[in-house]
């Protein structure tokens, strides 16, 4: 609130009233110490010497002075105009405010008037002096105004003069001791409170009293162009708020500019305020796959938003901002988590699973550095975590910002909710929908209780699965009863990378990859060997090839990491292991993706591994590959195969030229410069970098089709360079690669072949109705990944013995 008062001279008189003289005010320090109630006297006419207690007229309407610095203490006092001994002493009309400092004297003398009412109840709580000569101007130079600090500025502002007086209506006669009306000064640029005016029905209720005890409230505001009419607010905090005056926080600052910029101010709540709704009903509304990503999906009503909205409208402030708070960073996680399950799907084929899947993070984290570099990579890692707390932050200010609006708005809040639920429940029971879409949502609590129960099924699934891995047809057959129709072969069991049905079927890339199986088959025909192919329905999608190569070896559904924890940690019996149990092979991995410590090869079986370290090679890296398909069975030629060895070897090859992002992408080099690896220094140069295909998905598409073309062609010229009358090779894909390749809808199915030039070999899964050469037909027999191990073992004269 702000206050004016205003000084004039008096005829000289005789007595001075007591209620003119100088009052002390009250410091930042210490209470205020009034005049005691005693020295009260009512004011009397000029020239009068009226008793106390005695009717006296109003004096001349108050007029408005200079205006003292914001945040500044004043007080007006007046004085004989001479100056001389024996004057009248100073009168002083003033209120005591609560802000910091003493009231300070203005220089031209003012006697003291008796109080003038206001214009309407709840006035500025200010005390005016009225002038003897009603037509003095209020603009006189000797006139001051004391104005308390305000709340919203803390700087000086320049003194303007006031209008002329107007004559004030007269007052009835106060009672010694009794509380007067205070007065109010018609500055029209200085703020008088709350609904203060300046008409005469004014009262003094809001423990404002004239007179002795007479104080002012802190919340004085001198801003310019304030009204002191009705309806204009006034913010606690005097000048600045922290007792300092001309220190403005920062909320007073955010005032000052408000104040200044009204429509700025609005615009820019609005606009936060339907940003912040936007954002909720979005993680309210949002699907968990990129294919339901439809305008549709956002016209819809949560029946989540309708029971949240409730439950904090009814709740006292603190409750309610914890609970907004702890359902913002809800919905947050939420988010995140169906952010997580859009990427898994166009990568895995599934949902990310809360309770196996953590672990896949780092393998992530090393294909992206294999892949972009290890700078571009912790970049990205930053970031994503930075977006993620981001998110979490800003969904939570979200939520508590609309249960503030709603606490401050009830009425209005209570009843959109309301109205809101009722269209819900409506459009539920009649099956309203809008382009195909229920309008009545609940995904959100369907997610929830979806997530939950995979959690659940995920932790039963642990131990039944735990049981169902020691049971094995195969687990007591005697040694000299197994693949006893392979014994005396080479064996080569190859993985290929990503090798997927799409690349044989889909538009783009088949018409590459079926003339390319159609050339391979005919070196194999025209070398001796004979080759049958089939489907196999792999347990994984677009990566963790490791869970395809356990499936396939073990016969059982290994299609998370759980699974695969449990298996590896156990004895169950692996078709590479097999081959070892029976005596009549030596056991060799070649795996050039593993590039540190695998204790998982004892699981399989194998006497010797040969990982990236081993392999001995000197060249770059092409992407995430540590080494072209070519080097690798170059290198197993010379380091394994080509040896002589007292048993035909059994070796699990894994090549990995077809692994995302598909470029760059190594070219066949002729057989006897291939050397350390050095000639493809070159090659890959010149290769594409995957930032040119990652993103365009016919780019994608083609780069992988090529990929596939260089690994069948490098394994099968190594069959027809070094195979021989006894070698049987089993080459497969170990899954389909991601989505964004093989195609949202796309099958697990991968091809599988048998290449040998023993045609005894081949004549034992002539019932298998597969395809002759290298290429399955479509209507192939389709198996899952799984029945492989048991059929092969069966058709190879092994007795099974559970």
């Amino acid at each position: 609130m702000s206050f004016n008062t205003s000084s004039r001279q008096l005829p000289d008189t005789d007595e001075t009233p007591d209620e003119a003289r100088p009052q002390e005010t009250r410091t930042p320090d210490a209470p205020a110490e009034l005049t005691p109630p005693e020295s009260a006297a009512p004011a009397t006419p000029a020239g009068t010497d009226a008793p106390a207690g005695a009717d006296t007229p109003a004096g001349a309407d108050a007029s408005a002075g200079s205006e003292a610095p914001a945040g500044s203490p004043t007080s007006t006092e007046s004085a004989d105009p001479s100056g001389a001994p024996g004057s009248p002493e100073r009168a002083k009309a003033a209120a005591t405010a609560d802000s910091p400092g003493p009231a300070a004297p203005t220089d031209s003398p003012a006697s003291a008037a008796p109080p003038v009412p206001t214009d309407s109840p709840g006035s500025a709580k200010a005390v005016a002096v009225a002038d003897a000569d009603a037509s003095e101007p209020a603009s006189s130079p000797e006139a001051t105004e004391a104005a308390g600090p305000s709340a919203d500025i803390g700087s000086p502002r320049p003194a303007e003069p006031a209008a002329p007086a107007e004559p004030a209506a007269p007052a009835e006669a106060a009672e010694p001791g009794a509380p007067a009306a205070p007065e109010v000064s018609a500055a029209p640029e200085v703020s008088a409170g709350p609904d203060a005016s300046s008409g005469p029905d004014a009262s003094a209720e809001s423990g404002v009293s004239a007179g002795p005890e007479v104080s002012a409230e802190p919340e004085v505001s001198a801003e310019p162009e304030a009204s002191s009419g009705p309806g204009v607010s006034v913010e606690p905090g005097g000048s600045g708020g922290d007792g300092s005056p001309g220190v403005a926080p920062v909320e007073g600052r955010w005032r000052r500019w408000r104040a200044k910029h009204p429509a700025a101010a609005r615009v820019l709540t609005w606009t936060t305020t339907v940003l912040a709704a936007a954002l909720v009903l979005f993680a309210l509304l949002m699907p968990n796959s990129s294919a339901g990503f439809r305008p549709g999906e956002f016209v819809r009503i949560p029946v989540e938003a309708v029971f949240g909205a409730a439950v904090l409208i009814v709740l006292p402030r603190r409750p309610r901002l914890v609970v907004a708070a702890l359902g913002g960073l809800v919905l947050g996680v939420l988010t995140v988590l169906n952010l997580l399950d859009i990427g898994f799907t166009e990568y895995l084929g599934r949902g990310f699973n809360l309770v196996l899947d953590w672990s896949l993070f780092s393998d992530a984290y090393s294909y992206l550095q294999d892949t972009m570099g290890k700078q571009a990579t912790l970049g990205i890692a930053v970031a994503l975590v930075v977006l993620v707390v981001v998110l979490l932050a800003v969904m939570a200010l979200a939520v508590v910002r609309l249960a503030d609006l709603m606490s401050r708005h009830t009425a209005t809040a209570t009843r959109s909710t309301l109205v809101a639920g009722t269209v819900w429940i409506a459009c539920s029971a009649l099956g309203v929908q809008f382009t195909g879409v229920p309008v009545a949502s609940a995904s959100t609590a369907k997610s929830v209780e979806d997530r939950t129960k995979r959690v659940q099924a995920t932790l039963r699934d642990e131990a039944a699965f735990a049981k169902f891995a020691k049971k094995d047809a195969f687990a007591n057959t005697p040694p000299d009863q197994l693949l006893t129709d392979l014994r005396g072969k080479d064996m080569m069991i190859t993985f290929i990378e990503s090798y997927g049905r799409s690349a044989i079927e889909d538009p783009v890339m088949a018409p590459g990859v079926d003339a390319t199986l159609t050339a391979e088959n005919q070196k194999l025909v025209k070398a001796g060997f004979a080759a049958k192919s089939g489907w196999l329905t792999s347990a994984t999608y677009g990566g963790s090839s490791w869970l395809g190569h356990s499936t396939f070896l073990s016969g059982l559904w290994i299609s998370n990491q759980q699974r695969y924890r449990t298996v590896t940690a156990g004895d169950h019996l692996t078709l590479t292991k097999a081959f070892k149990k029976s005596g009549g092979w030596d056991t060799v991995g070649v795996m050039p993706g593993v590039q540190k410590a695998w204790p998982e090869s004892k699981f399989y079986g194998l006497d010797k591994v040969y990982d990236s370290h081993k392999l001995q090679y000197k060249g770059p890296k092409f992407s995430w590959s540590t080494m072209p398909d070519q080097y690798a069975l170059t290198a197993f030629e010379r380091l394994v195969h080509g040896k002589k060895h007292d048993k035909p070897l059994m070796s699990e090859i894994i090549l990995t030229s077809s692994h995302q992002p598909w470029a760059p992408i190594p070219k066949l080099v002729p057989q006897d410069q291939v050397g350390d690896g050095s000639v493809y220094d070159s090659i890959e140069k010149a290769g594409k970098r995957p930032a040119d295909i990652i993103t365009d998905s016919t780019k994608s598409k083609q780069e992988y089709g090529k990929s596939i073309q260089y690994s069948v062609s490098s394994l099968i010229n190594y069959l027809v360079k070094y195979g021989n009358k006894d070698t049987v090779l089993i080459y497969l894909g170990d899954h389909q690669p991601i989505a964004r390749v093989s195609g949202n809808h796309a099958s697990r199915d991968v091809p599988v072949s048998i290449v040998a030039k023993d045609p005894k070999v081949l004549d034992r899964i002539a019932d298998w109705g597969w395809t002759d050469g290298l290429q399955p037909e479509h209507n192939a027999p389709v198996w899952k990944m799984s029945s492989f191990r048991d059929r092969f073992m069966t058709a190879y004269g092994s007795t099974p013995a559970p």
